[in-house]
Order: structure tokens, then sequence, then C-alpha cells
């Protein structure tokens, strides 16, 4: 297998809070969430050019002195591992580039790896749903038990971590959000994104409208009653 990279996003600001980083885009993944933006790059990486390693690098090299690190996302990253990935990451961490990662948290024993090599410095991972919700937010039959393992690493490892879900009417509501932050209590942030229907893949979905500012705030309280460090981001 061979390494394709699908887009690079040179300049971010909104990808790393703090941080001005590059980001690469890597294609699949093993979820099949109704209300994901990327679908094309996850079930039609084909259909996007395959961006050259040494492009980006040369891209760094010559923009060292403002970029702070990359940003590596998908998809689903981690699915790469045997194609490449870590090689990539080590290039850009002998370049001088701190890294990020993108993950769903379903190859927990990877994410250490790559942690325990310190290889990346700052861990984003999507939590779906409470775990006994999880087959309706991603539509396949998970490992709940992988996402609670990567959690406890991420929350015991000390890395700088963030944990991420998307507050999507008819999937998520006040309960659940209270019960992923009971799970997620020891982690240093908890971030309520904002559910935006207009690109998503469900067709239902696009029919709904996201939750309006009492909710949101109603559920970052909840959040904060286990994680303190909550915030909302959105539009």
């Amino acid at each position: 297998m061979t390494l394709e990279i699908k887009g690079f996003l040179e300049t971010s600001l909104v990808d790393w809070d703090g941080h001005i980083a590059s980001v690469i885009f890597l294609p699949g993944c093993n979820f099949r969430c109704p209300y994901c933006h990327n679908t094309g790059l996850i079930l039609h990486p084909e259909k996007y050019r395959t961006i050259p390693e040494e492009k980006i690098f040369e891209y760094l090299a010559s923009h060292r002195s403002f970029i702070d690190g990359v940003c590596i996302t998908g998809g689903e990253p981690v699915l790469h591992k045997d194609a490449g990935l870590t090689d990539l990451i080590k290039k850009i961490k002998k370049d001088g580039f701190k890294v990020k990662l993108d993950t769903n948290g379903t190859d927990p024993k990877y994410i250490k790896e790559l942690i325990d090599a310190k290889l990346i410095d700052f861990v984003a991972m999507d939590v779906k749903a409470p775990l006994e919700k999880y087959h309706k937010a991603t539509n396949v039959k998970g490992d709940p038990n992988a996402i609670r393992e990567s959690v406890h690493l991420l929350i015991t490892s000390g890395i700088d971590h963030e944990f991420r879900t998307t507050a999507v009417p008819t999937l998520i509501d006040l309960h659940d959000i209270e019960e992923m932050a009971k799970m997620l209590s020891g982690a240093k942030k908890y971030v309520l994104q904002q559910f935006e229907p207009d690109n998503c893949e469900d067709i239902e979905l696009k029919k709904i409208k996201p939750y309006g500012a009492e909710m949101i705030s109603k559920m970052l309280e909840a959040a904060k009653k286990h994680v303190p460090n909550s915030m909302y981001r959105g539009k």
C-alpha cells in the first residue's frame, strides 16, 4: 500500500487552537456518519488528485518562519498506519514541526504507539455519541471498548488533547451530552461543534435546523459539570 494524500491546506488558523497549521487530508474512513461533510474523500477518493509529498515538504520548508505544525486529518488517518503514515509523521517531526492527529479513536493501540514514540503533540478525538448509541451515529457496528480505551489513553497519557462532539439534532440530545461528558471526566478540553446541515450526506438531515443558542448553552452547562474546560465551536 502507498500513502496517498488527497488534500493539502497550506495555512489554517482554525484547525489547531493557538497554532498556525498546514493540514493534510487522507482518504477513507471506517465510519459512515450521516452528517459527514467529507463523504467524497471517504467514498470516492479516486476523484481527488494525489498530492506528492515533496510538494508539501517544499511548502513547509519555505514557510517554516510562521507555520507551527501540521494537522493530519481525513477521513480517518489511522487507517493508513500500514501505508506510510508513521513515516510521514517522522518526516514532519524531523523537519521541526509539531503534529496534530485527528482521529475517531478506533485504533487505541496505534495511537499509543505514536504517543510513546513522541511522534504527535496533540490529538483531537471525535466522540460521536454515548457508547450505547454509537452504531446510530456512525452507521456501523463498531467496538465501543476501543472508543473507551482511546478516551482513557488520552486522558491519562499527559498528551495535549481535545474531545469533540457534533451536536446533531435527532442523534444527540442534552442527556447524551451529559453522558459523554461523564465518560470524558478528566479531559483537558471538550468541544461541542455546531451541526451544519447544508453539506451533510444524509438528505433527511439537510432538512433539520441546528440547535439554537439556548440549547447549546444548556449542553455546555451540562458538559462543564464533568469537563470544566468545555467550549462551543461553531459559526
